[in-house]
């Protein structure tokens, strides 16, 4: 004779016996390492690091164009009224200026004194 094996209700076929084990508690541990982070915390950092690499790949200019034109054309009016700038040119100061903001950018945390060295290096420079 058989034996009728029990089924759980959550088992569709009959006959098939329940090979999980016992149900498990629903218990969280605590993190063995104070570093361990949540999969979510992880994920965020996963896509900030995409972001970053995709900046890093990047050959054009983060500032746009047109308004660093303007910008750099009212400066110049103080200098030269009817004074004009290449397109060479606007493109290649561009392109220190953004240098030099990357640079002073690369610290973790700007602080009031960074702001002042940036100052004083452009007041040397002018």
């Amino acid at each position: 004779m058989e034996a009728k094996i029990r089924t759980c209700a959550s088992c569709s076929m009959a006959g098939y016996k329940n090979t999980r084990g016992p149900p498990q508690q629903n218990v969280q541990e605590s993190p063995s390492t104070p570093l361990a982070r949540s999969p979510q915390q992880r994920r965020r950092y996963t896509r900030e690091f995409v972001e970053i690499r995709h900046y890093q790949k990047m050959v054009e200019l983060l500032i746009p164009r047109r308004p660093f034109a303007r910008v750099l054309k009212e400066e110049l009016q103080g200098y030269c009224a009817r004074l004009r700038i290449q397109a060479l040119a606007l493109e290649s100061l561009q392109v220190v200026t953004e240098a030099f903001l990357i640079s002073m950018l690369k610290e973790v945390t700007i602080q009031p004194m960074d702001i002042q060295l940036a100052r004083r290096i452009r007041d040397d420079h002018s």
